[in-house]
């Protein structure tokens, strides 16, 4: 077995990791040159041809410069914490190239400009961008990045017919289940299902009463959950039920995993109650509506229809983490503005489109009360099981699982209250700041109005950042950080340490073989 020093080892892996980043910068390359498309229907955009046309070319050069420069390494299988920082240079190198369009076109500011990418392509939907001011190139822009968002790059990049594939690609971006064992055909029928819904929205708008153009944009806000819009007013510039009633079953369908969604066009709706999600959901959801109709809603809009109307809509915006929205907030009571702050934390399904601290793990924690309550009242000698269903499998918890949990649920709500207080001290109250800021980290999207084009820089970074945690998970970034910074010590400190070139995939060598004399 060939053995090579550290250098070379390193040098190898990152070959790979960069021979993945460059089919995904081609691939968003591509993308970004759609809205270029729409200057045959409107042909005042093309002054704007260079804002997409520029960004859009140096992505796929640099990508095809990536791709050919470590083509040797492209089938390289890569492990999980790899796939992280694939993850990770591809989402910030994408996000910078995308804000170019904001600096061209609407004179944005870089801070500003970054913000409004961040928030498309994490699928959040908070927005510093002047609506009445913007075109359509601009606007379909915003909705795409947050269609490809909500799809995910990793994903994009492995239903293509090149590049590399592996679990550990997908996983790091919260893609960790698969709907068949073929890691590369259950990305394209990701696209597949992901792609139908989209189509299907436009029509169902379409139908309803907006125009082509307003509903390419929500179906495709609607579906990844992201909540970007054409109009200031969001969905409330129809007030049109039948507009409301397109929009809850889209958002609805975008919370769900995939393997849900999967399940759902197979007919197993068996396997579909059985999730602890859909049964989170479907107990949530109304008491969250009836609480809000009841105890906000009813006292500030006199008709019936629209207090219930108001009730339904933003209790599935806010669990979905979509941000759509039928009315502004600055009317209601405490009670209302806390309990969609409780809805946007716990937030959507996991392996979905959605956001926040995700169903699953609140479902969780909810039996882990219940086992713990139990175990304290059986003897010492007892043993308990947790099963919970994934899929189509009853798999049991374990204490690594739980442990793996707390961690994430603690790092998030440390994260979420520093953030709160940053925004306390930028001279904004405790519950608009809190309102805010858990819109943010669970790319959530509606707003109390703290989210402007003049709030101040430290408010605007930190919800930025935020919205970049909540999307990609704190452990991936954290750890493909660290890992880059381990492994640039090890290369450039010149160790000569020898390891196997397999290390990556093996945890120990055998050493059973008879020695020589």
């Amino acid at each position: 077995m060939t053995i090579l020093r550290e250098r070379e080892y390193l040098r190898h892996r990152y070959a790979g990791i960069l021979s993945a980043v460059g089919t995904v910068l081609m691939l968003t390359g591509l993308m970004t040159a759609t809205p270029l498309l729409m200057i045959a229907a409107r042909p005042e955009e093309a002054v704007h041809a260079w804002a997409f046309g520029m960004p859009a070319g140096l992505l796929v050069l640099l990508g095809a410069g990536l791709c050919w420069c470590f083509r040797s390494a492209s089938d390289t299988t890569l492990t999980v914490q790899e796939g992280g920082v694939i993850v990770l240079m591809s989402w910030v190198t994408v996000i910078l190239f995308s804000a170019w369009p904001f600096m061209s076109v609407m004179d944005l500011p870089f801070s500003l400009a970054v913000f409004e990418s961040v928030s498309g392509w994490t699928t959040t939907g908070l927005s510093v961008v002047d609506l009445t001011e913007a075109g359509p190139m601009i606007l379909f822009w915003r909705s795409l990045m947050q269609f490809a968002g909500g799809a995910g790059l990793a994903v994009i990049m492995m239903s293509a017919i090149v590049g590399p594939t592996g679990v550990g690609i997908s996983s790091a971006e919260g893609r960790s289940d698969q709907l068949v064992p073929q890691v590369r055909r259950s990305a394209r029928l990701v696209l597949i299902i992901y792609s139908g819904y989209a189509v299907i929205g436009t029509l169902a708008y379409w139908i309803a009463g907006m125009s082509p153009f307003d509903a390419v944009n929500h179906a495709f806000a609607a579906v990844s959950t992201g909540g970007f819009s054409t109009r200031p007013e969001s969905i409330g510039h129809w007030n049109s039920t039948a507009i409301e009633a397109v929009s809850l079953p889209l958002m609805l369908l975008g919370n769900l995993s995939f393997v849900t969604a999967w399940f759902l066009w197979r007919g197993k709706w068996r396997f579909v109650t059985r999730n602890g999600e859909v049964r989170m959901l479907a107990v949530l959801l109304p008491l969250s509506t009836g609480a809000l109709f009841f105890l906000t809603c009813r006292t500030i809009y006199p008709h019936l229809e629209k207090s219930i109307r108001v009730a339904m809509f933003e209790a599935v915006s806010a669990m979905t983490t979509t941000g759509f929205s039928t009315v502004g907030y600055g009317n209601w009571n405490a009670f209302g503005t806390a309990l969609l702050i409780v809805l946007m934390l716990i937030g959507g399904g996991t392996c979905s489109t959605a956001g926040g601290i995700k169903q699953f793990r609140i479902y969780l924690m909810w039996r882990l009360f219940f086992w713990e309550i139990h175990r304290h009242l059986l003897p010492r000698t007892a043993i308990l099981e947790l099963p919970v269903w994934e899929g189509t499998q009853r798999v049991f918890v374990d204490d690594a699982g739980i442990r793996h949990m707390g961690v994430l649920i603690f790092a998030y709500l440390a994260t979420y209250v520093l953030g709160v207080m940053i925004l306390c001290a930028c001279g904004y109250g405790l519950g608009d700041s809190a309102f805010e800021f858990a819109s943010a980290i669970g790319t959530v999207g509606l707003s109390v109005g703290v989210t402007a084009p003049h709030m101040p820089d430290a408010a605007l970074w930190a919800e930025t950042l935020a919205m970049f945690l909540g999307r990609l998970e704190f452990m991936v970034v954290i750890v493909s950080l660290l890992k880059l910074g381990r492994d640039g010590r090890r290369y450039w400190g010149g160790s000569s340490r020898k390891v196997d070139q397999d290390a990556g995939s093996k945890a120990h060598r055998r050493h059973d073989a008879p020695a020589k004399p």
